[in-house]
């Protein structure tokens, strides 16, 4: 069996639970992803040097992103408690993560939006869009107690 875990800030440390519970004492192939979106800045906030300029401050910040990254997946592989493929890259995130499920029999994502109740509000975009696309089984795993059942909106009016 192969998993692929998706390791995000405040998510991670529930997604890997999973995993570990997922895989059990079987010997499952674990892989560990964590993308780093270099999505350009929005509209009205380029780079202070002008859009094809890195500034020696965006330099070591991409630097110190990408030593917390390491970092976070080292301490996502200790808590697993067992080897793992560890994947650090840079792209599109909701793109990346499909593509490494593509020869995975589980996802294992993490709800990344609104947990303060139940609907589709508690998936980010990228969440979204992986779970809408991925080629295998998808675990959603809801990183602390899920909201009580009165969170969930009322029915639309019918018309």
């Amino acid at each position: 069996m192969r998993i692929v875990v998706w390791v995000c800030e405040g998510t991670w440390p529930a997604c890997i639970d999973a995993a570990a519970e997922l895989a059990g004492v079987s010997d499952a192939q674990i892989v560990l992803i964590h993308v780093r979106d270099d999505s350009p800045p929005p509209p009205g906030r380029p780079s202070l040097l002008g859009a094809a300029r890195v500034t020696r401050a965006e330099r070591e910040n991409r630097q110190l992103t990408r030593e917390a990254a390491e970092r976070m997946l080292v301490r996502a592989e200790a808590r697993l408690g067992r080897p793992a493929q560890l994947r650090l890259q840079d792209g599109a995130p909701e793109r990346i993560v499909t593509a490494a499920a593509a020869d995975a029999d589980y996802l294992v994502v993490g709800r990344d939006g609104d947990r303060s109740r139940l609907g589709p509000q508690s998936l980010g975009r990228h969440t979204r869009f992986v779970i809408d696309h991925a080629p295998c089984r998808v675990l959603l795993v809801w990183p602390e107690l899920a909201p009580d059942l009165g969170t969930i909106p009322p029915p639309p009016p019918i018309r």
